[in-house]
């Protein structure tokens, strides 16, 4: 059954459903055949589209999809592949910055629930600096390092750079362990240590550092900073 777009009434039509209907009523099918534009020779975009639904269990397991997975999916290229996880960053950004205003992180408890979702479910070590003001208001999140946090990948310089740049008064160091066991490990602890350190000698302190599991650890509630 030939179920090219141009074979498709034009009624019936993404395109045309959006501007008749609205966003909001569109299928997710729909959304992702805006999105990707094209199919192939051989497959429709809403082919395509129905591709990448069927590899997922719900519709917000996209936002854990990457480059190398989803080329992985009949009829999906780089390019569509780029222009999707490019969309889905974006929808991200801009939901964040919503987030980003006035978030107060003066508590671990504070900064679990600001970013346990965003590390949830990840099947690596995922490191990100927050930046904070006087005042301990977010600035800006910044995902540093993915991979198994150790010395030898974890640049102190990196991390203060940022802070610098954004004329942050503390940081706030925040990492996941896959295993769900917030235990610090013997490099965890070394990195700390070096990080509150060359902190106090920056004037910008590291104030906390939290391992995210299937609870948390603090450093500073446990007495280790």
């Amino acid at each position: 059954m030939n179920s090219l777009i141009k074979n498709i009434p034009i009624e019936e039509r993404p395109r045309e459903r959006f501007i008749k209907f609205g966003v909001e009523n569109l299928s997710n099918t729909e959304l992702l055949s805006i999105i990707l534009n094209t199919g192939t020779k051989n497959i429709s975009v809403k082919e395509l589209s129905n591709n990448i639904l069927n590899s997922i269990n719900d519709i917000s397991d996209l936002k854990n999809m990457t480059l190398n997975k989803l080329k992985t999916i009949k009829g999906v290229g780089e390019v569509k592949a780029i222009k999707l996880l490019s969309s889905i960053e974006l929808g991200r950004r801009v939901y964040q910055e919503k987030r980003l205003k006035k978030i107060k992180l003066n508590s671990a408890d504070k900064v679990f629930s600001y970013i346990n979702q965003t590390l949830k479910g990840k099947n690596q070590e995922y490191f990100y600096a927050l930046y904070l003001d006087s005042k301990k208001y977010l600035i800006e999140s910044k995902l540093l390092f993915i991979g198994t946090i150790n010395k030898s990948i974890v640049h102190p310089r990196e991390i203060f750079k940022y802070a610098y740049l954004l004329s942050a008064s503390s940081i706030i160091c925040v990492h996941n362990h896959p295993s769900g066991d917030t235990t610090p490990s013997k490099e965890d602890l070394f990195l700390t240590k070096s990080l509150v350190e060359i902190g106090k000698l920056q004037g910008i302190n590291i104030i906390d550092h939290i391992i995210i599991g299937s609870n948390y650890y603090s450093f500073f509630e446990n007495g280790n900073i």
